[in-house]
This record gives structure tokens, C-alpha cells and sequence, in this order.
């Protein structure tokens, strides 16, 4: 089974390059969505993150902006963070993997936002990074809810810059020029993985 690694820079286009990967068949194990799902009251980080982070409890939930705020503006806290976080994470990453394996997949795509940020591309066969002009990406990070220069330079601040993710990837994906060149950029990869062309 090939393990393609999808990464990139915020607003660069992951969640639509993830969701063209799925409609062709291949699955996608996205780690964001694994966040959301472990922070949800119930889910496995929850307790964990109130018990570090009391503050971030409203209304029975987690607050994701009052932890934003607090882990973007303190290091420490980050890494408190990451700490419960991280294996969460890598755990539902493993059952997936385990899962494919077993259905004997030819191809998965691992959605990770900071893949090389955490060397998340030693545990991958290929990497693809999604790319798009500054001005286009500014534009889909300013357009979300809550978002504000500082926050966007704070994120910037703590990724790679996008030169250097596609100087180490194995594929690069435009999501500036249209769907349809990024779909068919996709398509490419897919088969060329997959091993149909």
C-alpha cells in the first residue's frame, strides 16, 4: 500500500484537494477532522484538554477560539496541547492505516496539515503539497470566521514556508488555477500511484 502524505500551507487549498483524492476512491485520513472529532465533548482529547486548559470550557464545549488565542500567544501551552493531542492523533492515523492494509488498498492519502513541520513524511511513501499564489491564499485565510492579520501571521509564523514544502515534495498541486487543473493534477497522481498509466 502507498502511503501519499497531503500537506500545505493554511488556505492553500488541502480540504479541496482531499475531498477530489476521496471522489476518486482513494481514502483520506485528514487529522484536522480528527481534532474536531477528539475535542467534541465525549471524544477522547476532551477531558484531557479541559483538565490542562479549564478556561476553554463554554457551554459544555470546548471553545476553539478561547484555546487558539491562548496556545497561539504561549509556546508552552502549544506544546501542552500537542502533548495530548499528537498521539490521539497518530493513534486514529495507525487504525486507519491498519484498516486499509487489511482491504488491501492500493493508495491512502495522510491529510496533514504540518507534515514536515513534525516529520510526518518519514512515516509516507510520496509527498503532494497543495500550492497556491500568496495573494489567493490571504484571500480564503481572511475570508474565515475570526480570522485577523495577526492571527494569519501567528500560523504563517509556525509553518513552513510554502517555497520550502515544494522544494521536498514528491508532487506539487495547484489550487490556484481552477478545480479543473487541480482535479486533473490529482487524477495524475492518483494514477501514476496506483500504477494505471
Amino acid at each position: 500500500m502507498v502511503i501519499l502524505g497531503l500537506t500545505g500551507s493554511i488556505g492553500m487549498g488541502k480540504s479541496t484537494a482531499g475531498g477530489m483524492f476521496r471522489y476518486l476512491g482513494v481514502p483520506v485520513h485528514d487529522a484536522d477532522a480528527s481534532v474536531h472529532r477528539l475535542m467534541v465533548p465525549g471524544g477522547a482529547a476532551f477531558d484531557p484538554i479541559i483538565s490542562v486548559f479549564p478556561d476553554v470550557l463554554k457551554d459544555g464545549r470546548i471553545d476553539r477560539q478561547i484555546l487558539g488565542t491562548i496556545v497561539f500567544a504561549d509556546s508552552d501551552a502549544l506544546k501542552r496541547l500537542e502533548a495530548v493531542l499528537h498521539p490521539l492523533v497518530r493513534a486514529e492515523e495507525n487504525r486507519f492505516l491498519k484498516l486499509n492494509r487489511l482491504a488491501q488498498r492500493s493508495l491512502v492519502v495522510l491529510d496533514i496539515p504540518l507534515l514536515f513541520e513534525t516529520a510526518g513524511e518519514k512515516r509516507c511513501d510520496h509527498v503532494a503539497v497543495v500550492s497556491a499564489p500568496k495573494f489567493i491564499q490571504r484571500q480564503r485565510v481572511m475570508a474565515r470566521s475570526g480570522m485577523t492579520d495577526a492571527k494569519f501571521s501567528a500560523i504563517l509564523a509556525k509553518q513552513m514556508p510554502d517555497r520550502e514544502k515544494r522544494r521536498k515534495a514528491d508532487f506539487i498541486i495547484p489550487t490556484g488555477l481552477g478545480r479543473a487543473v487541480t482535479f486533473a493534477t490529482i487524477r495524475t497522481i492518483v494514477d501514476q500511484l496506483e500504477n494505471r498509466t
